[in-house]
């Protein structure tokens, strides 16, 4: 390629503008493009400016609990009693209406109705009770404290982009993750912690793959994305200094990397150097505050044992909920806890109950910690999956066994604490538990309805990417009053 030619391709927009405004010095060159630009992040400007609510929030932090592979809403929140009496009936056209069907059971000549074979029990809330799963003792205990919507639909019928969805409000990769949106919205309240942390737990039986980009940043600062905690060995890859290199030694790289990038990032007016920097600087902290996060040898046996006795097996689901709580009372604004195990196409019975022998009393416990705590008010608690599970078993069915498909149309989700009305529930669905007959709830409006307790107008909270502003509920979502305490 002639010298021409590649002068071209490296003369950026960005580029040009920092050269153009050189002789005026870059503080003012950088002022005058940003005015241009209508307060878009210009080269130059700190991609660690938080850009604050809009708004007095009611909460301050989200720990969102992701129940990978869509929980059965009919063997765990949505009683319907009546469908003993059809066992093994065909689901009427009526009902199913030509429904879509993932290629698991669109070949299927019958749809055969499988009530779920647990008991239920009513637990007194304050709109006079609802009706929860044996399976779940412990969440039955956290009625009063818990917002239950019944009316959740999706546009997805397939894992990766159901959770893809939920994540970043959109089915395609490549957007913002919920917890990159509210780091870049709130900033950080902890300069020695990410403002994004991850955990996963592995469960039973299938499991989905689950993708880094589910809390990526998109096309937000790098700094924005999640922090995976591990759960064996060191909690962050290559916290630990290589043997030989003191931490002095560690210091003085980052201060010599950090003038070389500085120098680079007057020159080349690139904003992912500062993200670069903030991450290391980020890194160096962690050393430090890490360790002292995982180590629960602080909590008294009281708290162990309300988490119950998995709480001491590095990488469970209590135990990633005790760790939850210890980094809400630390500041971090967003912590994702992933479940694995619940895409429940046969089996179901059996694996049903080791999933919610396994999440149940974490999950209680954890709602229980924050409110003793004072935190609960302030903290935004989210329990839900990618969808829910068909009424009509798919495969053998029997009294005992059955299996469930993919269900977008309807199914659960439940939220807690940080400005949510409490014991409350919302939403309906039909006698079947397969379509929404009162207060349908999509995930832009649940997202908007989050976004307004964190203190934020959905509509307002966007970042300019390739000529369009982009946000977490894209073109639609409305706030849902009724869900607000």
């Amino acid at each position: 390629m002639d010298p021409i030619s590649q002068h071209h391709l490296s003369l950026t927009r960005r580029r040009f503008f920092g050269r153009a405004a050189s002789g005026l010095g870059a503080g003012l060159g950088a002022l005058s493009l940003a005015s241009i630009l209508g307060g878009e992040r210009a080269f130059g400007a700190s991609s660690e400016l938080p850009l604050g609510p809009h708004f007095a929030p009611k909460a301050k932090r989200v720990i969102y609990l992701h129940m990978e592979g869509g929980p059965s809403h009919l063997d765990l929140y949505d009683y319907k009693p009546e469908l003993r009496r059809r066992f093994n009936q065909d689901l009427p056209d009526s009902i199913r209406k030509g429904q879509r069907l993932t290629t698991m059971t669109s070949g299927q000549s019958r749809f055969p109705i499988a009530p779920s074979v647990f008991r239920f029990a009513r637990c007194e809330n304050q709109t006079g009770g609802v009706w929860l799963s044996e399976l779940l003792p412990h969440t039955q205990q956290i009625a009063n404290e818990v917002c239950f919507i019944h009316s959740m639909e999706t546009e997805a019928i397939n894992h990766e982009p159901g959770i893809t969805f939920f994540q970043t409000g959109n089915q395609q990769p490549g957007r913002p993750s919920f917890g990159s949106w509210l780091s870049y919205g709130l900033g950080s309240a902890n300069a020695n912690l990410p403002t994004f942390a991850v955990m996963i737990t592995q469960g039973q039986g299938n499991m989905q793959a689950l993708a880094a980009r589910f809390w990526g940043s998109g096309f937000l600062p790098s700094e924005h994305q999640g922090c995976k905690l591990r759960s064996s060995g060191d909690p962050v890859l290559y916290l630990k200094d290589p043997p030989g290199v003191a931490r002095l030694d560690r210091r003085r790289m980052l201060d010599l990397v950090g003038a070389l990038d500085e120098k680079e990032r007057r020159e080349s007016l690139d904003d992912e150097i500062d993200a670069r920097l903030a991450q290391a600087e980020m890194a160096y902290r962690m050393q430090m505050s890490v360790p002292e996060l995982a180590d629960f040898s602080d909590e008294d046996e009281a708290t162990l044992e309300m988490y119950g006795p998995d709480v001491r097996k590095p990488g469970s689901f209590a135990a990633n909920c005790l760790l939850a709580r210890r980094l809400a009372e630390r500041g971090v604004r967003f912590i994702q806890l992933y479940m694995r195990g619940w895409d429940q196409h046969g089996g179901l019975p059996a694996e049903i109950k080791l999933q919610t022998q396994a999440v149940d009393q974490g999950q209680a416990a954890l709602i229980k910690d924050l409110r003793r705590r004072g935190l609960l008010d302030e903290t935004l608690v989210l329990w839900g999956g990618e969808f829910g599970r068909t009424v009509y078993s798919q495969g053998t069915l029997t009294e005992t066994t059955y299996g469930r498909d993919h269900h977008p149309r309807a199914f659960t989700v439940w939220a807690a604490g940080g400005g949510i009305r409490p014991g409350v529930s919302y939403g309906k669905t039909d006698d079947y538990g397969y379509n929404i007959v009162e207060n349908p709830l999509s995930v832009h409006d649940l997202h908007a309805t989050l976004l307004h307790v964190l203190g934020f107008d959905h509509e307002r909270l966007s970042y300019r990417h390739q000529g369009r502003d982009y946000r977490l509920t894209d073109t639609s979502g409305r706030v849902v009053r009724e869900l607000l305490a």
